[in-house]
């Protein structure tokens, strides 16, 4: 059997595809996928994990559209799921405390008066039991609506309005019997 001038070559048409598209988009999806997490090292992480899964599903590709189409759409997609996971979401809640916390705030008394407000606000939210704090933090902090925060969390939306009004009420109760407010 005759060997052809390909079987020394190490890639199959797939890494070939791969290579070409990392290196003709690889920048493009790293800027569509920094725009989403506003980030460099994490964007260089999912811009990686975009091009393992377009090398993962490339026989899905219908050349319904062009190449870059279907991976800049596999990005998009990839850094929605990226922004929806639970873990992601805490960890730009813990971010948002730090921030608060560290007094980003004007002088140095208003920075020290907000830090005490920001302190206690924070201890009296963490102190709610789960199912209220997520519904809070989802609401308030991430800005999500009522509907995508029952899609979300796989509950009714009726659900969702229920722990939002009652966990606004407990976290009232809580700051209202608080140092701050009751110094203030």
């Amino acid at each position: 059997m005759q060997k052809n001038q390909y079987d020394a070559f190490p890639y199959t048409s797939r890494d070939l595809i791969l290579e070409k598209a990392m290196s003709e988009y690889g920048n493009d999806i790293y800027y569509i996928v920094y725009s989403y997490v506003k980030d460099h090292s994490l964007a260089e992480d999912l811009t990686q994990e975009v091009f393992v899964k377009v090398y993962k599903k490339m026989d899905t590709f219908r050349e319904e559209s062009s190449l870059k189409t279907w991976i800049v759409r596999m990005a998009i997609n990839h850094c929605k799921d990226y922004l929806r996971r639970w873990d992601t979401r805490m960890i730009s809640f813990t971010n948002t405390i730090n921030d608060m916390v560290k007094g980003k705030f004007g002088t140095p008394e208003q920075s020290l008066i907000q830090e005490e407000t920001n302190s206690e606000l924070i201890q009296n939210l963490l102190s709610l039991p789960v199912k209220y704090r997520e519904i809070i933090f989802l609401f308030y902090f991430e800005e999500m609506k009522l509907a995508e925060i029952a899609q979300c969390m796989d509950l009714n939306i009726n659900t969702v309005k229920t722990r939002l009004a009652k966990g606004r009420k407990l976290l009232g109760a809580a700051y209202q019997n608080s140092e701050v407010y009751n110094n203030g």
